[in-house]
């Protein structure tokens, strides 16, 4: 299997930028994304986001990210559903590693954000990872710890605080499964 990776073009940030359709790169082999998120992912991210932002607003340093590419290296980009950062909020993409990423999964690209993206999060020190499952109406909530990602439960109608550098999220997780 590593011959045929070696195999494998190598794409970096600057090829990334000129293509068309939604793509994410992750270290140098590019990802094509579900051509469009359908109603309830969309509509269970804006609860995230509208959920995030709320509970941001005492956190002066913190913002909620929709859909913003966050530029890791030269040769991996990836677009977190939603996010959490902390500082670094001068470009037009994510320069520094997000605190909390969550992702609403979907049959064409769970098989990435469950290995892929979950070892290359775990690897950036992304202090908590949430897999969102839209069928079952739950979430999977991961935290780092010692260098791996531990989990901490599955969530549909409980609240979680997430713990960040000055602030704490009382995160209710019931909000965003509402329609």
């Amino acid at each position: 299997m590593g011959a045929l990776r070696d195999e494998l073009p190598h794409y970096t940030y600057d090829d990334y930028k000129i293509w068309e359709g939604n793509w994410e790169l992750i270290d140098g082999i590019p990802y094509a994304m579900a051509p469009s998120p359908i109603f309830e992912h969309q509509d269970i991210s804006g609860n995230i986001h509208i959920e995030l932002k709320s509970k941001l607003k005492k956190c002066k340093n913190c913002r909620s990210a929709l859909a913003v590419d966050w530029v890791v290296s030269d040769d991996t980009v990836v677009c977190p559903d939603n996010s959490v950062v902390c500082g670094g909020f001068k470009t037009k993409f994510i320069t520094t590693t997000p605190k909390i990423i969550f992702e609403v999964l979907s049959p064409s690209t769970k098989r990435v954000d469950r290995n892929r993206k979950y070892n290359l999060f775990q690897e950036e020190g992304v202090e908590y990872y949430i897999l969102v499952e839209p069928k079952g109406s739950f979430a999977e909530v991961y935290k780092l710890e010692n260098g791996f990602y531990k989990l901490q439960g599955e969530f549909s109608d409980e609240k979680f605080i997430f713990e960040l550098d000055d602030c704490k999220i009382k995160f209710d997780f019931e909000n965003i499964f509402e329609d």
